[in-house]
């Protein structure tokens, strides 16, 4: 077998391959706000939304989400009316 064909195959996948480009990797997200980075992300009632996280010790925690503020008092009905 001649060494010659193989050896010039392989200088010529090498030299190929110098000249293709590498994909990116896309950057894995930020964690939601108030988990612990290095944590997995938890949707527990599959709506898509994260719903809280996973520590490496595999306990859950919940993202707090603040209650929204109470709606503005309704209009007096006494008084002047213009």
């Amino acid at each position: 077998m001649r060494i010659q064909p193989i050896l010039l195959g392989a200088l010529g996948a090498l030299a190929l391959s110098a000249c293709s480009q590498q994909e990116e990797v896309a950057a894995a997200p930020p964690p939601p706000p108030g988990a612990v980075p290095g944590s997995i992300a938890a949707d527990r009632d599959g709506d898509g939304i994260i719903d809280g996280y996973y520590t490496a010790d595999g306990i859950y925690h919940p993202n707090y989400a603040p209650p929204p503020p109470p709606p503005p008092p309704a209009p007096s009905r006494l008084g002047e009316r213009g």
